[in-house]
């Protein structure tokens, strides 16, 4: 039998597109954040989405079986090459992306699919991925990711080339897959959300 549920709870069970605020994004999720090519906001919707920084606010407090995060990126931007363990599935919402897979990412992609709004993709777990936004304006996307716990092991997975990229703007992630932010996290922090959240 169903429980009755009251308008209050109900209320509690929706995300307005005007709630994805400035205190709510978080411009240096990964390590890959800051380097060239790959800045974007991220956006903790349902669940723990994935994540290498731990300082962030899940949106829709209720548990779910399935995680979803939104982020937008600038022009030419997203996420460098990286798997995970678990299933993406990918909607943009706005603009035109070209998602690449790979066996080996440091030999460049194996394919490619351009998507526009609307269209959907649901990438393997395991496998290589990149995607950017190859509009001329920042778009959105909406991502979900089946139910996985955050910071018990590398998530996601960077090739060499990353992980080096990344330190040398002071980035790395431990052996449970968090963040280790450099002396200056908080100014570079700063920085990158006000460059990107109005833009």
């Amino acid at each position: 039998m169903t429980q009755p549920i009251t308008t209050q709870e109900m209320q509690s069970r929706v995300v307005r597109f005007g709630d994805y605020t400035e205190d709510k994004a978080i411009p240096l999720m990964f390590i890959d954040s800051m380097l060239p090519g790959h800045h974007r906001l991220n956006f903790a919707v349902i669940g723990d989405t994935a994540s290498e920084n731990p300082d962030y606010e899940v949106m829709m407090k209720q548990p779910h079986d399935f995680q979803i995060g939104m982020f937008k990126a600038m022009p030419g931007n997203g996420p460098a090459w990286h798997k995970h363990d678990y299933i993406e599935l990918f909607l943009p919402l706005e603009g035109t992306w070209n998602f690449k897979w790979s066996n080996d990412p440091e030999q460049g992609a194996e394919g490619e699919i351009i998507l526009e709004k609307w269209d959907l993709i649901s990438l393997p777990a395991g496998v290589w991925r990149s995607f950017e936004n190859i509009s001329d304006k920042p778009a959105w996307c909406f991502a979900v990711l089946e139910q996985h716990k955050v910071f018990e092991g590398k998530d996601p997975y960077w090739p060499p080339s990353v992980i080096r990229k990344a330190k040398e703007y002071g980035f790395a992630s431990d052996e449970n897959g968090k963040m280790i932010k450099p002396a200056n996290f908080e100014q570079l922090n700063a920085e990158m959300l006000k460059k990107m959240f109005n833009a």
